[in-house]
């Protein structure tokens, strides 16, 4: 039994030392960095890149915008309320000065009549 593991051993010793060397190989077999084909590739991220960055701008722009437009709806929407609110408040007292005046009236009334039964 020693000798077939000894075996398994060199034979994933001769397995690792094949892919260190089809590495080797990938490595050497790389275009260079000048051939046209990797600049070609280079070029090609460069623009996806950049069209990436203006989708994102655009969108960046796109959310300031939708937020600019909420904070003006947010602010005509206060105004409105600020303006109901000055409207029932300006209601309310036209009311309670119609119902002052109705007071003193039937107030008054009442005077006028005491003092008519007083001089007879």
């Amino acid at each position: 039994m020693g000798q077939f593991k000894a075996n398994q051993l060199v034979d994933r010793l001769e397995a690792a030392a094949k892919a260190r060397q089809a590495t080797v190989a990938r490595f050497r077999a790389r275009p260079a960095a000048d051939d046209p084909i990797v600049l070609a590739r280079q070029s090609a991220r460069r623009a996806i890149i950049q069209a990436r960055e203006v989708r994102e701008h655009e969108r960046e722009m796109a959310r300031q915008e939708a937020g600019a437009q909420r904070e003006a709806e947010a602010l005509a929407e206060l105004e409105r309320q600020e303006a109901e609110r000055i409207r029932q408040a300006a209601e309310k007292a036209e009311r309670q000065a119609a119902l002052a005046a109705e007071q003193k009236a039937a107030r008054d009334a009442r005077f006028a009549a005491r003092k008519a039964r007083a001089r007879r």
